[in-house]
């Protein structure tokens, strides 16, 4: 009886070559469950090629944004080195996949993965593109945003897609949703508004903040209302609608977009690397250098 491929079987297998989750299941089949086999059938047939790099890091590369309707898809796809990032095919590569995404809406990476295109899936297209470039190359992220008919998105990318933003606001005017796009870019803001942040974050941060205050000598009957205005303070600095609007510091996000006659319903924000890899930059002044 032919032995059962388990998810751990290809897991296995995937971080011994760094293969594609569904090569490493057909080789795994091929040859009944056998890994050094399958390794060895992964070498012949030289999709092995491209396994040689799979330990390697991968923290550059593109984000990207692609609208279809209603639908928007944000994609995050990784390589070794920023010069491949530059790379015209890379490029194509990104920008294909984040049109795939956006016209299938997978629910997952692995359905993502299985997407087809005209030379097979995004799995073996993006095993392609790390043998002929000879970098590590990875699908690392997306997310599905979708707005109604009376909503608007708003897409920015950030220096051809090192930062990609989409928002979505009541109404029509994309110009405003594009201002609240960059904005994110700039500035970076964890929810959208206060009632998002997590109520363990929330504990977490007061009982920071009230530890401070009584290591400076503060007296405990004052303690509680320092506690709360720099608690204020803090979820104006996470949150979307309470932050000053980068255009214009002496409004929020809140009152610009008021006086637009609109309201922030959501956004994504993709970096490329966060998460992989700390980054020095000071992407908010290059950001409002390109609002002005």
């Amino acid at each position: 009886m032919a032995q059962k491929i388990t998810a751990a079987m290809v897991k296995e297998l995937r971080d011994k070559t760094g293969v594609g989750m569904m090569d490493a299941k057909r080789a795994l089949v091929e040859v009944d469950g056998d890994m050094d086999k399958a390794v060895d059938h992964l070498r012949e047939s030289g999709l092995a090629k491209a396994a040689k790099k799979g330990d390697r890091i991968a923290a550059e590369g593109l984000a990207n944004i692609y609208v279809a309707g209603n639908v928007a898809a944000v994609v995050e796809i990784n390589s070794e080195t920023d010069f491949v990032a530059k790379n015209d095919q890379f490029k194509e590569l990104v920008a294909k996949v984040a049109q795939l995404v956006a016209e299938n809406k997978p629910a997952d990476m692995a359905a993502a993965l299985a997407i087809p295109t005209e030379n097979g899936t995004i799995e073996k297209e993006i095993l392609e593109a790390t043998t002929v470039i000879g970098e590590r190359i990875a699908f690392r992220r997306f997310e599905i945003v979708e707005k109604t008919d009376e909503q608007v998105f708003g897409a920015y990318l950030h220096a051809g897609g090192t930062i990609a933003v989409i928002t979505v606001l009541d109404g029509s005017d994309e110009s405003v949703a594009k201002d609240i796009a960059m904005h994110v870019a700039a500035i970076n803001p964890r929810y959208l508004t206060k009632d998002q942040v997590p109520a363990e974050e929330l504990e977490h941060e007061k009982k920071i903040l009230t530890e401070q205050a009584l290591n400076e000598g503060k007296p405990e009957k004052i303690v509680e209302k320092m506690v709360i205005g720099r608690m204020n303070k803090f979820l104006a600095e996470i949150c979307l609608v309470d932050q000053p609007f980068v255009k214009d510091p002496d409004m929020t996000v809140a009152k610009y977009v008021a006086g637009k006659n609109t309201e922030v319903k959501g956004f994504v924000r993709f970096e490329v690397g966060e998460g992989l890899e700390k980054r020095s930059e000071n992407f908010a002044d290059e950001v409002r250098s390109q609002m002005k």
